[in-house]
């Protein structure tokens, strides 16, 4: 875990953001609760949740359709795919 300081224009706000570069896995693709759905279950790459099936990760606490989607779609993207059920 990385810590980063951040200031403000005026200076006046300094403060401290804890930075974990894990969490930028799938950062911008699917929301935060199905995200952490994966880190809970220490899937942190797109080999790892190749192991999967659609209908395992729909069971996790965090995930939808819409989730399901963007993921399908940018596992697509990156030539991978989830494991036949």
């Amino acid at each position: 875990m990385i810590n980063l300081v951040i200031m403000s224009k005026s200076l006046n706000s300094i403060y401290t953001v804890s930075y974990d570069p894990e969490d930028d896995f799938l950062l911008g693709v699917i929301a935060v609760p199905a995200r952490k759905a994966l880190k809970k279950e220490k899937i942190n790459s797109l080999e790892k949740l190749s192991d999967y099936s659609e209908k395992e990760i729909l069971q996790l606490h965090g995930f939808g359709k819409n989730a399901m989607m963007k993921l399908r779609d940018h596992m697509k993207e990156h030539q991978m795919c989830f494991k036949e059920a």
